[in-house]
């Protein structure tokens, strides 16, 4: 995800725990446990990029401090993978609520 600009993953981030918590819904988190592990591994590698908390906040936080001419490009591209990765994991726990 090399074209990912900074601004777009920080959007991106913010929104996650909004979006993890429509997914999850009222499906019993025993369902779904699994997957927020996975969640939590991505958001605190994301973290561990940037010296922030695994909170999706302030990893959006974290991203927006970085001037656009500091960016390591290969930082940079795993935060967009890492992204992805989210929201693949977003779809599955949502998936667990259809399932019903």
């Amino acid at each position: 995800m090399s074209s990912a600009a900074p601004a777009d993953l920080a959007v991106a981030f913010r929104s996650m725990e909004r979006r993890l918590r429509e997914a999850q819904g009222d499906t019993p988190h025993e369902l779904t446990a699994g997957a927020q592990t996975e969640v939590g591994t991505l958001l605190t590698e994301a973290a561990h990029l940037l010296n922030s908390t695994a909170d999706p906040a302030a990893i959006s936080q974290a991203i927006e401090r970085v001037p656009a001419d500091q960016w390591d490009p290969a930082v940079l591209d795993r935060l967009g993978a890492i992204a992805l990765e989210l929201g693949g994991w977003v779809r599955r726990i949502a998936a667990f609520g259809d399932d019903d």
